[in-house]
């Protein structure tokens, strides 16, 4: 059971503003790591748990990284349906506040599998193409929700609160990063629309289910992924429906993943006019750690989608 943030811990500490201090801060993935860091700025150095090149979905912490757990201020973490791992570790009333982002009101958030198709919106059942986190059955959630750069921004507002929830000493400074940092993404966010719009009539096809979220936001069109899931290995019958769209011309750019086997992306497209573009890579894998990582992931994928595309 996850423990929300204390919002009442605000008017304790406001009646102690001695006993604040920067809060040590935990974090899941690199993702998570990197808006954290530009919310806390100069004023501290949130510990990433996801070791480089490590499986987010199955991980195993060493007890140094237990005992940094039991020590937190707060853990800032995607949730349960991305690190189920940390998830067990910090269930309890004893364990440290935590902050899931896909828990935040506010989120969109879209069902796994069949890239451009949104989870409806549990209080109006109108499927009017937004949903809301809190408000429906996680069950089959594709949780790769920060490859919406609207969701990322909106988050960055969320642990900035739950930072001057616990530390109501530096709100000013936790707020004015917050800030820069959202129109920083605000900014790449424009320029990666305009950079993509000429990639809208293209079909892709990715090594796997990750990008429905990215696709969603800029109008791109995911004709299908070799597998579902990270660990998942496509069958016989899949691979041939893979196949036939390529040779048919359904897509015009396919894309292997960071960290992951190319050459089943490149044995698909054999003999097919289909391009192979540069690794994509969803969860910074490749990128070096801290404030920039996220910004960098969103225009590495929108620079190799565009180049790929464009036959760069």
């Amino acid at each position: 059971m996850r423990r929300p943030l204390p919002l009442a811990a605000t008017f304790a500490l406001l009646a102690f503003p001695a006993l604040a201090e920067v809060p040590d801060v935990v974090t899941d993935t690199p993702v998570v790591h990197s808006l954290v860091s530009a919310v806390l700025g100069d004023l501290g150095e949130p510990m990433l748990l996801l070791d480089k090149g490590a499986d987010a979905h199955d991980f195993q912490l060493r007890p140094s990284q237990v005992r940094a757990l039991n020590g937190a201020g707060l853990v800032v973490w995607v949730g349960p349906e991305m690190t189920p791992w940390l998830d067990r570790a910090i269930s309890g009333s004893e364990g440290p506040a935590s902050l899931a982002l896909l828990d935040v009101p506010g989120t969109l958030l879209r069902p796994s599998g069949g890239a451009g198709e949104r989870a409806a919106d549990a209080d109006t059942g109108a499927g009017n193409g937004e949903a809301h986190a809190g408000e429906h059955d996680h069950d089959g959630l594709d949780p790769h929700a920060w490859l919406d750069p609207d969701n990322a921004a909106l988050w960055i507002g969320r642990i900035s609160d739950a930072l001057v929830d616990l530390d109501p000493g530096n709100a000013v400074t936790y707020r004015a990063n917050a800030s820069l940092a959202q129109t920083r993404i605000e900014t790449l966010d424009r320029a990666l629309h305009d950079r993509l719009a000429s990639a809208k009539a293209a079909g892709l096809m990715t090594a796997h289910d990750a990008y429905g979220y990215f696709a969603d936001h800029y109008g791109l069109t995911i004709v299908d992924s070799l597998a579902a899931g990270d660990a998942a290995t496509p069958g016989a019958a899949h691979l041939a429906e893979l196949r036939a769209a390529l040779e048919g011309g359904a897509v015009a750019c396919i894309f292997p993943e960071a960290a992951r086997d190319p050459a089943p992306v490149v044995a698909l497209a054999e003999g097919t006019p289909v391009r192979i573009g540069r690794p994509l890579d969803p969860e910074g894998q490749a990128i070096a750690p801290g404030v920039n990582l996220y910004p960098a992931l969103l225009e590495a994928l929108g620079a190799a989608i565009a180049d790929c595309v464009a036959g760069d």
